[in-house]
C-alpha cells in the first residue's frame, strides 16, 4: 500500500480501538490525513496523538446514527482538510443472543441503527465531497457473519449481510455515475476487538 494514500484524506467511523484503530493508524503510516471519528472520547485522542507522532489526525466525538453529526462531522472536515478521498465506514457493535427469542426489540434497533443506518448515513454525506474531489474509495466493514449468519449473532448477521449488499449496490450506482470512486465491503472472521466487550 506505499504511496497509494499520500496527500489523501480519510475518514474513518469507530476509529478509536479494535479495527478502526489499526486502519486509522495504517492510512496515517502511509501518508494519509485522517478524520479519527468515535463515540469514546476518552481513546479517540489517545489514538490521534500516537499518529500525530509521524503523520497527521483529528478526532472528532461522533455518533454515527445522527444525521444532523454527520452534516457536521463532513462540513468540519471539509473546512479542516478541504477534501475527501476515503470513507471506511467501520463503527458497529455486536450483540449476541442465546437465542433470538431473547434478544429485545430495543437491542435490535440499537445495533441496525449503529451496523445498517450508520452506513447508509455515512455513504449519503460522503458522497458529494468525494464527488467534487473527483474519486476515492468507500470501504463499509461488513463480516464473515454477513456473507454466511451465526448462531447467537442472527441480528448482527442481518445488519451485516445488509451492508454487503449495500456496498454492491452504491458500487453499481457510483459505476452508472462514472464519479470515479471505488466501493467495497470487507469481511473478517471473529476477532478479538473491544466490540464484544462492550
Amino acid at each position: 500500500m506505499a504511496g497509494q494514500v499520500q496527500g489523501k484524506v480519510a475518514l474513518v467511523t469507530g476509529g478509536a480501538s479494535g479495527i478502526g484503530e489499526a486502519v486509522c493508524e495504517l492510512l496515517a503510516r502511509e501518508g494519509a490525513s485522517v478524520a479519527v471519528t468515535d463515540v469514546d472520547d476518552l481513546k479517540g485522542p489517545e489514538v490521534v496523538a500516537r499518529i500525530r507522532k509521524g503523520g497527521e489526525a483529528s478526532f472528532w466525538h461522533h455518533d454515527v446514527t445522527s444525521e444532523e453529526r454527520w452534516i457536521e462531522v463532513v462540513a468540519e472536515v471539509m473546512k479542516r482538510y478541504g477534501r475527501l478521498d476515503v470513507l471506511v465506514s467501520n463503527a458497529g457493535i455486536g450483540i449476541s443472543v442465546p437465542t433470538i427469542t431473547e434478544m429485545s426489540l430495543a437491542d435490535w434497533r440499537r445495533q441496525t441503527a449503529i451496523n445498517l443506518d450508520g452506513v447508509f448515513l455515512s455513504v449519503k454525506h460522503c458522497l458529494p465531497p468525494m464527488r467534487k474531489t473527483g474519486g476515492g474509495s468507500v470501504i463499509m466493514m461488513s463480516s464473515l457473519a454477513g456473507l454466511r449468519g451465526a448462531a447467537g449473532l442472527s441480528g448482527y448477521s442481518a445488519t451485516k449481510g445488509g451492508v454487503r449488499l449495500f456496498a454492491k449496490s452504491i458500487a453499481m450506482e457510483c459505476a452508472t455515475f462514472g464519479d470515479g470512486i471505488r466501493v467495497n465491503s470487507v469481511h473478517p472472521g471473529i476477532i478479538d476487538t473491544p466490540i464484544w466487550g462492550k
